[in-house]
């Protein structure tokens, strides 16, 4: 059964209208969402993405909207793991708390667009040559297999090569000027350090997106069903973002059950490829019958159950633990000495901020 194209077209409207006023809405008053409208908006958008599901459901089939909430399950649980690297970048280059909603919010919108890119290429290649599911799902393995070998060890930040660059062809101002990307200063265009850290979290995502990508096209060869669980794996990742704050240290064992997923989706799709059984150096040839093929809901079932087991252990696991809010507020004042972040200046901002504390503490 085809995807009805007014269902479609309808959709593409729909999101782009709820992006455009969610921007809008954060442009309008950059602040920091408190828990509980971080909580409203976060129930907002996976109710919005569950109510999607059952649409598919009334207006196609159950194979469509079973490959939209695996899909779905799957992008949200990867996102949830960037976020590690999201709040990384924030501290790095010390963004005040009350305009980061801004810096996420375009960061995304940017990796959206570079992920439908990437989309559309992988469905032209998948249509024309299926043999590349074996690439997808050794990919896929390997990486499982890198999750698992480095789990527990502390992440940081490295700039990509793309970033490197624009450091040094962008005039960029030595301060922060709010949540504004582009400045006058001494009768001089240029840009503030609000740019960096917007194409820091697009380009990082898209480089996320070469694990979740391939993880999708396992799940559903449909590139609309594709797309859509990336949006709404997306959508809602901000305020996420404030919501967990800290607790993300407390899910120990969320990269474990990454790796027990992707590795699940890599061996479906070598699955899928020898089912095929499509060479290009072997010629036409007959889909051997005898390989089975891992339906759907089966696939849905190991996901949701993974991330469920994962979840549980993990709160199990750092149940005596505090957490915290969430990263540490930078104040606008010191985040001015050094926009652009490093870890001198980060280290100089926190032992000034602790240096500050103890005074208070001494007054007091």
């Amino acid at each position: 059964m085809e995807l009805p194209v007014w269902f479609e077209i309808t959709t593409f409207v729909g999101l782009t209208v709820l992006l455009l006023a969610d921007l809008a809405i954060v442009a309008r008053r950059p602040h920091e969402p408190s828990i509980k409208e971080a909580s409203l908006w976060v129930t907002f958008y996976v109710s919005l993405a569950l109510l999607f599901g059952l649409l598919m459901l009334a207006f196609t089939n159950g194979t469509y909207a079973t490959e939209f909430y695996a899909g779905w399950l799957t992008e949200y649980s990867l996102s949830v793991d960037n976020l590690f690297v999201f709040v990384i970048i924030m501290a790095r280059f010390q963004v005040p708390r009350k305009f980061q909603q801004e810096a996420l919010m375009i960061g995304i919108i940017i990796a959206l667009v570079l992920r439908g890119i990437f989309i559309l290429l992988g469905a032209v290649v998948i249509e024309r040559f299926v043999w590349v599911f074996y690439i997808f799902g050794i990919f896929l393995i390997y990486t499982a297999f890198n999750l698992v070998r480095h789990r527990g060890e502390d992440e940081d930040y490295e700039e990509n090569a793309f970033i490197r660059r624009m450091r040094t062809i962008l005039p960029i101002t030595q301060d922060y000027h709010g949540a504004k990307i582009r400045v006058t200063e001494n009768g001089r265009k240029m840009w503030t350090p609000m740019i960096v850290v917007i194409l820091a979290l697009g380009t990082t995502d898209l480089i996320f997106a070469l694990d979740s990508i391939p993880a999708i096209f396992g799940l559903t060869r449909e590139p609309f069903i594709v797309f859509t669980a990336n949006v709404f794996a997306l959508m809602g990742l901000r305020q996420l973002y404030f919501l967990l704050g800290g607790l993300l240290k407390r899910l120990v064992y969320l990269s474990l059950g990454l790796a027990v997923i992707l590795a699940f989706i890599g061996v479906k799709l070598i699955l899928e490829a020898v089912h095929e059984n499509q060479l290009p150096f072997a010629g036409e040839r007959e889909p051997i019958e005898s390989i089975p093929e891992i339906p759907i809901w089966l696939s849905l079932s190991i996901i949701l159950g993974v991330l469920v087991v994962a979840t549980v252990a993990s709160l199990l696991k750092t149940r005596g633990q505090l957490a915290s809010a969430g990263p540490p507020d930078v104040d606008p004042e010191t985040a001015k000495s050094v926009p652009t972040g490093g870890p001198e200046a980060a280290a100089a901002a926190e032992a000034r901020i602790a240096d500050e504390s103890d005074e208070d503490r001494a007054r007091s």
